[in-house]
């Protein structure tokens, strides 16, 4: 059995209620506004939205975040069942997700990234959906970012030939030509600075416009 695939709320481990308060505060925006852009996934999409790359670039194309701390898979999952993208027809979806599913095997993460765009186009079927391949981790080569390589190998392949999709592999930007990651991109090898942030999501940014470019004639 793929727990990845089973959408679940996290535990509370705190008790503190954040994650739950969070999320109901992203149902209410999502019946509020009206965006043309939405970012959904985990802590690298949650902090995307407090760097300055996000009001510059982000925020005039009417953008949503709901990217939430540490979010695997499943989490994302339960979201979306549970009403995250119900109220709004984005044009765009930015998803990232899978590093957090550390203890979960490459092509169970992988599955569930699909099984998340394949949940993204039934609630949205006329949005095109942006896959961020899963970053790089660690200054050196590991078995984390080894990991993340083979997810994002499987669900390259997996998505291949899926329509209204577009795979994204930026985070290879944050690695120099011998491997290694520098600290002025992310200080402790995985929270991006915002020189890493704009790495990574400058790309992505192109990428929505061109797509916006191309599909201004179909009132896309």
């Amino acid at each position: 059995m793929n727990k990845c695939v089973t959408p679940v709320a996290p535990v509370d481990n705190d008790g503190d209620g954040r994650w739950i308060s969070r999320h109901s505060r992203m149902l209410a925006e999502a019946k509020e506004k009206e965006p043309d852009v939405v970012f959904i996934g985990d802590t690298i999409i949650q902090d995307l939205q407090q760097r300055p790359i996000w009001n510059d670039l982000f925020e005039p194309l009417h953008s949503l975040n709901f990217g939430m701390f540490n979010d695997c898979t499943e989490h994302v999952l339960y979201r979306i069942q549970d009403g995250i993208l119900n109220n709004i027809k984005p044009k765009v979806v930015v998803l990232h997700v899978g590093t957090f599913n550390i203890n979960d095997k490459p092509i169970h993460v992988a599955e569930a990234i699909v099984k998340v765009v394949e949940e993204i186009q039934n609630k949205l079927p006329n949005a095109i959906v942006i896959v961020l391949e899963l970053l790089p981790r660690g200054q050196m080569p590991n078995p984390l970012r080894e990991k993340n390589d083979k997810v994002n190998d499987i669900v390259r392949e997996k998505l291949a030939n899926s329509p209204n999709v577009e795979i994204i592999s930026s985070g290879k930007t944050l690695l120099q030509a011998d491997g290694v990651m520098s600290h002025h991109d992310a200080p402790d090898y995985f929270t991006l600075t915002d020189a890493g942030f704009r790495k990574v999501f400058e790309p992505v940014h192109e990428l929505i416009l061109q797509l916006f470019g191309e599909n201004e004639e179909k009132n896309f």
